[in-house]
């Protein structure tokens, strides 16, 4: 059975996930001729309840993927987290577990009394678009200076 769950974001597995992450999006950008930029997130970032980082393992209990949320200064309609990191290994994807990540970070949000998601990402990722699309979120107005961001999306969690 296919589970989610918290981990710190300094574990062994959370450290080769984002390995792997920051690897795919280096190559991924190399191509376009873009400076990928790698920060590895403090521990205290995505420690209760200042955030939570979790990863989703297949059903023999290997780690397929990650993600996190963080808390960031409130916006005009409260609490607010936004979605880091959000990583399937490719032998994974087209299954259905990005919705699941994405699922169960929010419901931590909400328990944490998050009035909105938000998350930022670079438009060659279609996919991740297409799924942040799926799941509810819209495109917003930058709330950061990530550089290697080229979209933001919005998710209001009403109560």
């Amino acid at each position: 059975m296919v589970s989610v769950s918290p981990v710190p974001v300094d574990s062994t597995v959370a450290h080769a996930l984002l390995e792997e992450y920051f690897r795919s999006r280096e190559l991924g950008f190399a191509h376009q001729n873009v400076v990928y930029t790698a920060v590895f997130p403090a521990v205290e970032v995505f420690t209760p309840p200042a955030g939570v980082f979790v990863v989703i393992e297949d059903d023999e209990g290997r780690a397929a993927g990650c993600g996190g949320i963080r808390r960031i200064p409130d916006g005009e309609c409260g609490i607010r987290y936004e979605v880091k990191h959000l990583f399937l290994r490719p032998e994974t994807r087209g299954r259905g577990w990005g919705r699941l990540l994405l699922d169960d970070l929010e419901r931590r949000a909400r328990e944490w009394g998050a009035a909105e998601l938000v998350l930022d990402t670079h438009h060659s990722l279609e996919a991740a678009a297409a799924l942040y699309a799926s799941t509810g979120f819209v495109s917003t107005e930058p709330f950061n200076d990530n550089p290697n961001a080229t979209r933001w999306y919005a998710k209001p969690l009403p109560l």
